[in-house]
């Protein structure tokens, strides 16, 4: 579940990204998208996870440059939140707080949740059309249609060695990320319902968990 609820954590910082149209190649496509996106003030979208057996389920909140909360439904009570220098996990089930600082020398997937977070994930990754600009079903038997785009990692010490975002056709919205790494596990994040700029106050980022559950810090760093 750590290791899961860590790579939420990474995937959810590259969500200041959005879409336009009369792109011709992959890269181009790739930038724009990040250059859009950094306009959308604030979101809320339900988001579903999955990786391997295991599945959650949640509301996201998110808003620029770098507030992040997730609440969850299943597991319930479940929370993930980064008020800008903070990463915070509630798992409640272990009665336990995830805690992780953020500074600029500390490379992490939470130190991605900036504005500058998708630049270096195109650094880091080199994009391509999976089957051309035009858009595709999400799915087979899917009314969605959606541009896939294919990030491949540029060198060895990525944790990904591929990620694959779904742009939907409709909103030009990313619909989903599927996130592979070098050993075949995939991890699967599903975003539906989006609500653009709705004024989200900065009072949603800060959270008080249970003074109950043990608190554990630096938990990216920890066995």
């Amino acid at each position: 579940m750590k290791k899961i609820l860590s790579v939420c954590a990474v995937f959810f910082t590259f969500l200041n990204l959005s879409f336009s149209q009369g792109i011709l190649t992959a890269s181009s496509f790739f930038k724009s998208v990040s250059e859009n996106y950094a306009a959308i003030k604030d979101y809320e979208a339900d988001v579903d996870i999955k990786a391997g057996n295991s599945f959650m389920k949640g509301k996201v909140s998110y808003k620029n440059p770098n507030l992040l909360r997730i609440d969850f439904s299943s597991p319930e009570e479940q929370v993930i939140c980064f008020n800008g220098d903070l990463l915070t996990i509630y798992l409640p089930e272990s009665a336990a707080i995830l805690n992780q600082t953020v500074d600029n020398s500390n490379n992490t997937g939470a130190n991605l949740a900036t504005s500058q977070g998708l630049a270096l994930l195109s650094r880091y990754y080199s994009p391509a059309y999976e089957t051309g600009q035009n858009a595709v079903p999400l799915e087979e038997g899917s009314e969605e249609m959606v541009v896939n785009l294919i990030l491949r990692r540029r060198n060895m010490s990525e944790a990904f060695s591929t990620i694959k975002l779904s742009i939907l056709q409709s909103n030009m919205l990313i619909r989903r990320i599927e996130a592979t790494t070098p050993q075949g596990e995939t991890f699967t994040f599903d975003f539906r319902n989006y609500v653009l700029n709705k004024g989200i106050s900065d009072q949603r980022f800060i959270y008080d968990p249970p003074t109950s559950a043990n608190n554990y810090n630096n938990f990216l760093f920890s066995e």
